[in-house]
């Protein structure tokens, strides 16, 4: 994801408070957002099973069509 993107995200899930589905290009998980971090440009992520997780914006992408 890239930067423009990855603050597009941010400012839905903290500003407009929409979770925003995201797809770990690496593991292949799915997840939405519910948080940004940006000293490390990472997103929190909240995955189907309930447990919570940290991406990297650069292993990342928006998994609907849209942004």
């Amino acid at each position: 994801m890239n930067t423009g993107k990855y603050e597009k995200v941010c400012y839905w899930t903290e500003q407009r408070d929409e979770k925003v589905l995201l797809r770990n290009l690496k593991s292949g998980l799915t997840g939405y957002t519910f948080g940004c971090t940006s000293e490390g440009e990472t997103l929190q992520v909240r995955l189907p099973d309930g447990s919570l997780d940290s991406w990297n914006r650069e292993e990342c992408t928006e998994a609907n069509s849209g942004l």
